[in-house]
């Protein structure tokens, strides 16, 4: 292959995610409680933090750029008192790095005071934010989020019933709303169910989280997920429920990534426990690719659970070959690529005493671009492995995600352009093997539930008019002003 044609190798392979939200109603200490909370939920966004807290009478709110426990340093909680809040953590899939994104966005309407916290990626953003700007609306941030407050906002919906609902009806493409007013928290999943949300019972009162790890961390009995379509209200008299939204005539399509990588291996994401699938995973996999090996190692730590798969399905000892420096974070996270290149070595450490002489199967959750696949490799081969033989618990990646995974073009996915041969040949193993597309969805009895473009091309929702740039709703710095 011409080297010419060789992908970019400026990245990182691990796809990148969106945020995590964390809501309570009726409790005490809400800013501890959501602290803890998003601490939880910490894996799904490293950009930035905040919390919004409602007391009756009006909305607080503290967020920033960086880590929960940077923007909350001290932890002074008389900042964010009240019975209710709702609290998020960042990544940026669209709209940049800056403290006018970092969310809850907090608002203030003609009836007071609204508090937002989005997970997920609006397809028809633009669309709707054009039609607002041209009417004259101002727009605070570069967040496809936005758009509801500028929905809720309107006369046509503030004026008529059943206004949350009607507005939310309007939005298309993957989104877990949380929002808040001064005396009351909502909870909404679109009508594909793309991302988990989830409702536990907390003391006398409520919580709602992207992931059953948050719930438990701060101590909330899981009662259900939110339905898609689904738009859930706590206030004084409880918890209420109703729809925005039928399903889709093709049923849920739930985002498999959130299995395969995205959520923690301790919650519970779309009724199934995501470490326990994940070990199927590896398993299946090491039916469908069997090899002849001495060791098996994860890339930790998403690769773990499948590795343990592996190693007890084919019988070959599951050893340490990588070591995972904690400190370094989640580099698929990092929003600049310069900043993922330099983090990959310091990332994971390789541990030589296990790999010397010996034949290698690394189990890991995917490939992106390519890069980081192929610097593992060469590190273990560094160490003194004998032979590398690469095993990935996912199908191969050709297609971009419009609903929140960072991988907007096909050009930044090595396997939109090469096949398993090439992709191999590219990493330098001596083997690669990927699950099979029925493989993956083995665990669920087949794949209507779910959402598998980024694998297959096949996309749940309209995609026409979607630029899959993270910075499509920034203003043109070359726009000329008529003043």
């Amino acid at each position: 292959m011409n080297s010419d044609n060789l992908p970019d190798t400026t990245g990182h392979d691990a796809p990148k995610e969106f945020c995590g939200v964390c809501g309570v109603y009726g409790v005490e200490n809400v800013g501890a409680t959501l602290y803890q909370g998003l601490f939880a939920l910490q894996h799904r966004g490293q950009e930035g933090a905040g919390i919004a807290t409602g007391d009756g009478r009006s909305v607080h709110s503290v967020r920033g750029l960086g880590l929960v426990s940077e923007v909350f340093q001290g932890n002074d909680w008389s900042r964010l008192p009240g019975h209710l809040g709702i609290g998020h953590v960042r990544y940026s899939t669209t709209g940049s790095s800056r403290i006018q994104n970092v969310q809850p966005l907090v608002v203030e309407c003609v009836d007071g005071l609204w508090a937002v916290a989005h997970n997920g990626n609006l397809v028809n953003a633009g669309r709707l934010r054009k039609m607002y700007q041209e009417a004259g609306a101002i727009f605070q941030t570069s967040t496809d989020s936005e758009v509801l407050v500028h929905l809720l906002a309107d006369p046509m919906y503030r004026m008529r019933p059943r206004r949350v609902c009607r507005a939310l009806a309007e939005l298309d493409g993957s989104f877990c709303f949380l929002l808040m007013t001064r005396n009351c928290m909502m909870a909404a999943r679109d009508r594909y169910g793309f991302r988990p949300l989830s409702i536990g019972r907390l003391g006398n009162g409520y919580a709602v989280a992207s992931e059953t790890c948050a719930l438990e961390q701060i101590g909330a009995t899981f009662v259900r997920d939110v339905e898609p379509g689904e738009l859930v209200v706590f206030d004084e008299t409880g918890m209420h429920s109703s729809f925005f939204a039928e399903p889709p005539a093709r049923g849920a399509a739930s985002c498999i990534f959130e299995m395969i990588y995205f959520a923690r291996p301790d919650s519970c994401v779309f009724g199934q426990n995501v470490h326990g699938v994940r070990v199927q995973y590896g398993r299946q996999l090491a039916q469908e690719h069997p090899i002849e090996a001495d060791v098996v190692v994860a890339v930790p730590d998403s690769g773990n659970s499948a590795a343990l798969g592996y190693s007890l399905e084919s019988g070959i000892p599951l050893e340490f070959g990588f070591i995972r420096n904690h400190y370094v974070g989640r580099t698929f996270i990092m929003p600049q690529q310069k900043d993922r290149v330099s983090s990959v070595d310091l990332k994971l450490a390789v541990l030589p005493v296990s790999l010397r002489g010996k034949r290698v199967v690394v189990v890991d959750d995917s490939i992106v671009r390519g890069n980081t696949a192929r610097r593992r490799v060469q590190r273990l081969r560094e160490a003194g492995a004998k032979e590398v033989h690469v095993r990935i618990s996912c199908p191969p990646i050709k297609h971009p995600c419009f609903y929140g995974i960072d991988f907007p073009t096909s050009s930044e996915l090595i396997a939109g352009d090469m096949n398993v041969a090439e992709v191999c040949r590219f990493i330098e193993a001596d083997s690669l093997g990927y699950l099979s597309l029925e493989g993956l969805f083995l665990p669920f009895g087949g794949a209507g539930r779910f959402c598998c473009a980024c694998f297959n091309g096949d996309y749940p929702t309209d995609i026409s008019g979607v630029t899959g740039s993270k910075v499509a709703l920034e203003t043109n710095p070359e726009l000329k002003l008529d003043l």
